[in-house]
C-alpha cells in the first residue's frame, strides 16, 4: 500500500467506527433512540435536514423513511432556515457532525420559536445541537482529520436506523448490518487494488455520478469528495434524470460511476452503463451481484439488508477520491478555502466577510 494520507487512514478506520456506531444505538444510545422514535411517531410534520456531507447522509436516510411509508419533508438546513415556515408541533431531525454549523445553530432558534421539537444526530456532546435538542443521539465517533468520512458514515447509520426502526424485525436488520459492515471492511484492500490498477481514474477527465433511491445520497457525497479531496468539479444526479436530456453531454473519454440498486431498476440501469460504454465513456459500477463485464471497473458489494446498501456503497468511491487526489498531485488532507466548520453565513468560509450591499 502506498504512503497513507490522513484521508486514507480515515477510510480504513471505518472498519471499526461503523460497527461501533451501530453498537451505540443498541446499548448506550438505546434510551435516547427510543425517545426519538416516540417523538417521530406523534408528529404529522417530520423534517429531515443537514448541510454539506450531513445533507447527503439525510438523503440516504430519507429513502428509508419513504420505503416504510412514513412521509417526511427533506430540506437542506439553509433552505429550511430561511425559506420555510415550520408548523407548530413539527419534529425536525437535524444531522450535523460537530453540531456547530451556522445553519443548524440558527435553526435551533427558529424551531424553538415555532414550538417545533428537535432530534439532534451529531458526533459532539458539547455542541449547541446536542445541548439544545430535545433528544440528542451523540454517536461516539472520533472526528476525521478533514473530510467527513467516519462522521458521514456514523450519522447516516443513526438517521437510517430511526427510519427502519418503524418496520418489524429491526433487530434482525441490525444483525445483518453488522455482517455487512464486517464484510465491507474486508473488501477495502481489494477495492483499493482495483483502483490502483484501473484506468477509470484519469486526472483531467469529466466525471458524472448517477444513482437512485438511497444511493442518491452516496452519489451526492461522491461529488463532494471529488471537490474536497481531488479539488476538481463533478456532477451528481439521479440516473432517471440523466436520461431526460443531460445525456447529450456524453463524449469519448468521459467518466461515469453508477450505483446499481439491490432490487429495483437493475436491468434498466445496467443498460445505461452499457450504452455509455458504447458511446465511448469509461464506466465504473458499484453494487451487489454484478457481472464482471458490467463496466470498465466493477466494485462488488457484500450483501446488506434491503434498502441499506447506502451504508457501505460509499467505501469504493471514497477510495477512488483519495486515489484521484494523488494522481492529480493535490493535497486531500487540507482545505485551501473552506473552514472545517462553517460558523457564519458570509463569503466563502475562513473569515466573516462584510455583508454584500443590497444595491
Amino acid at each position: 500500500m502506498t504512503s497513507a494520507t490522513h484521508f486514507l487512514q480515515d477510510i480504513f478506520r471505518q472498519k471499526t467506527e461503523i460497527p461501533r456506531a451501530l453498537d451505540y444505538l443498541l446499548s448506550d444510545g438505546k434510551e435516547p433512540f427510543r425517545r426519538a422514535q416516540a417523538l417521530i411517531s406523534k408528529t404529522s410534520s417530520l423534517f429531515l435536514t443537514g448541510i454539506g456531507a450531513s445533507w447527503n447522509a439525510a438523503l440516504c436516510a430519507g429513502s428509508l423513511f419513504f420505503q416504510t411509508g412514513r412521509p417526511i419533508y427533506l430540506q437542506e438546513a439553509g433552505d429550511l432556515l430561511h425559506f420555510t415556515q415550520i408548523p407548530p408541533d413539527s419534529v425536525i431531525i437535524a444531522i450535523s457532525r460537530t453540531g456547530r454549523s451556522i445553519e443548524i445553530v440558527q435553526l435551533l432558534e427558529k424551531a424553538a420559536s415555532a414550538k417545533a421539537r428537535v432530534i439532534g444526530i451529531t458526533n459532539i456532546a458539547d455542541s449547541p445541537l446536542s445541548r439544545q435538542a430535545e433528544v440528542a443521539l451523540v454517536i461516539p465517533t472520533l472526528l476525521d482529520h478533514a473530510i467527513s468520512v467516519n462522521a458521514y458514515s456514523s450519522l447516516l447509520i443513526a438517521a437510517g436506523a430511526l427510519a427502519d426502526a418503524e418496520r418489524p424485525g429491526f433487530e434482525s436488520v441490525c444483525a445483518s448490518l453488522f455482517r455487512a459492515f464486517e464484510s465491507a471492511g474486508n473488501h477495502i484492500e481489494a477495492w483499493q487494488n482495483q483502483l490502483e490498477n484501473s484506468r477509470w481514474l484519469e486526472p483531467n477527465a469529466n466525471y458524472y455520478f448517477l444513482a437512485r433511491g438511497g444511493s442518491l445520497g452516496t452519489c451526492s457525497q461522491a461529488r463532494l469528495l471529488w471537490e474536497e479531496a481531488a479539488k476538481t468539479p463533478a456532477t451528481s444526479m439521479s440516473t432517471s434524470g440523466f436520461r431526460h436530456g443531460p445525456q447529450e453531454i456524453v463524449s469519448v473519454g468521459m467518466r461515469f460511476c453508477l450505483w446499481i440498486d439491490q432490487l429495483l431498476m437493475r436491468e434498466a440501469d445496467l443498460a445505461v452503463a452499457h450504452d455509455l460504454r458504447q458511446l465511448g465513456a469509461s464506466v465504473m459500477v458499484i453494487g451487489e451481484r454484478l457481472l464482471s463485464d458490467a463496466g470498465d471497473l466493477v466494485c462488488q458489494l457484500p450483501e446488506s439488508p434491503p434498502g441499506w446498501q447506502f451504508a457501505i456503497d460509499m467505501l469504493p468511491i471514497q477510495l477512488a477520491a483519495e486515489r484521484l487526489s494523488r494522481l492529480r498531485g493535490v493535497d486531500c488532507d487540507s482545505f485551501r478555502i473552506c473552514s472545517y466548520v462553517v460558523e457564519d453565513e458570509y463569503g466563502l468560509g475562513r473569515r466573516k466577510a462584510e455583508a454584500p450591499s443590497a444595491d
